[in-house]
């Protein structure tokens, strides 16, 4: 086991890093912006060093100040948590010569997966459902006008690069296309630094279905099952369940034994996700794969009883997996809202500012994950998630009630918040019945009128 590890993030994955290296007995060193600089999370690191100003390329996706504070730290290992430099290659390349541990997957499973091109090539060669689409990237308006003629409209133009719904766009037909498809490329480029985008199929009205994976460095590959994590704005999650409602126990296993067959393909080790849409008619298709932890990866840990972050850290030191695939039983229903300071009036504008008043619910079941309390100022240079609300329960009709009454009791002021949304959401007969696509939450959006955006 390591004795003293890095955390190159902040804010909540920070901190929920930080305690699960407590409980393990590992030292931990955070960095910070000047942005961050006195949040409480800091306080319970082993040591803290600011590596820069608030804009995210001078500070947390800085490599070189990263690295340099690993150095002084004298760390063994970093863990990246997600988004910033979690599924970054050249980071982790860096990491490997500077003789630091990465807390994640090879350089070369990360590589393969990290680009949705070559994932899907991956899939396509061992026999796992890819939806239609180009056979490889596309470099102009002509070759995806190609494409999309052969699989037929409406299609999705998606980067090749990175995740977010960022370099996502949907064309209906040869004009819209043309239109979108320069600003994806453009917007890919400006979010992950590569413009490469490849042509789908849109699937309309599909859920999207994610299998959480964990595997260590003897061979030992596991899923811990699924999620749900169709309730989504602008291709981003908000609402996360396991397990799914109304996926039958025949499609659970093929898409749990899937990913599994994935990962193993691809050398995979550490934690990760893969991503599939299910249609209407119960036919699934991989999509991506996410080389990281995953922001929702709580709920998963609630049906297990297994901490993925402590599993990170020991299968990275080189600990093997203690459990066979047929010891791992899920227990009852899980589900997490992230709570943002957005404002669902404003098309979910993010909203930085000072939190007044931050009571957060407890109780059987209830879990609250946040770095933010009661005068925290939510800073505008990073995502606008304060915190995330993970609820349990034997069923999941009783996981519904647990949530509902969580999310009354939960009361943030100062910036507009998700809250009141979920509120109306859990009372709604549609999503209760878990008759939900990934057009949902805009339908229900444009059925009423748009929610106060208070806590």
């Amino acid at each position: 086991m390591y004795k003293r590890i890095l955390i190159a993030n902040r804010g909540e994955i920070a901190l929920r890093i930080i305690r699960a290296c407590r409980e393990l007995g590992v030292e931990t060193v955070a960095v910070y912006s000047e942005a961050d600089r006195g949040a409480a999370y800091l306080r319970l690191a082993d040591e803290a060093y600011c590596i820069g100003p608030p804009a995210p390329k001078d500070s947390y996706l800085n490599i070189p100040r990263i690295i340099a504070a690993a150095e002084v730290g004298n760390v063994q290992a970093i863990h990246p948590g997600y988004g910033f430099l979690a599924e970054n290659p050249h980071f982790v390349d860096v990491c490997q010569s500077c003789k630091i541990d990465f807390i994640g997957p090879p350089l070369e499973a990360m590589t393969l997966l990290g680009d949705k091109n070559q994932a899907r090539q991956l899939a396509r060669r061992i026999g796992v459902p890819v939806v239609p689409g180009s056979p490889g990237l596309l470099r102009t308006e002509e070759e995806a006008l190609e494409v999309a003629h052969q699989i037929g409209f409406p299609v999705l133009i998606k980067a090749a690069a990175g995740g977010g719904g960022r370099g996502m766009r949907v064309a209906a037909n040869d004009l819209a296309l043309k239109n979108e498809f320069q600003q994806a490329q453009a917007e890919a480029k400006a979010a992950f630094g590569d413009g490469s985008v490849y042509l789908e199929k849109y699937l309309e009205g599909p859920r999207h279905i994610e299998v959480q994976i964990l595997a260590d460095q003897h061979g030992n590959v596991l899923h811990l099952y699924e999620r749900d994590c169709t309730v989504q704005r602008r291709h981003q999650k908000l609402i996360e369940l396991t397990p799914a409602p109304h996926i039958s126990e025949e499609l659970r296993q093929a898409i749990c034994q899937d990913a599994v067959r994935l990962a193993q393909e691809a050398g995979y080790i550490n934690a990760g996700t893969m991503e599939f849409l299910v249609d209407r008619h119960g036919n699934y298709y991989f999509i991506e794969a996410n080389t990281r932890i995953q922001v929702e990866h709580p709920i998963t840990e609630m049906i297990t009883g297994v901490d993925l972050v402590k599993w990170q850290i020991r299968i990275a030191s080189g600990e093997r997996l203690p459990w066979r695939q047929e010891q791992i039983h899920p227990q009852g229903a899980s589900i997490e809202c992230r709570i943002n300071a957005e404002n669902p009036q404003r098309n979910f504008q993010p909203s930085p500012g000072k939190i007044e008043e931050f009571i957060v619910p407890g109780g059987l079941g209830v879990r609250f994950d946040s770095h933010a309390h009661a005068g925290y100022v939510v800073p505008p240079f990073y995502d606008s998630m304060i915190g995330k609300l993970i609820v349990h329960q034997p069923s999941r009709e009783e996981a519904l009630a647990c949530m509902r009454r969580a999310l009354d009791e939960l009361h943030i002021t100062g910036v507009p918040t998700t809250v009141e949304l979920y509120r109306q959401v859990f009372r709604d007969g549609e999503f209760l019945h878990g008759k939900i696509d990934t057009s949902y939450l805009d339908r229900f959006l444009q059925q009423r009128q748009a929610p106060a955006a208070v806590g």
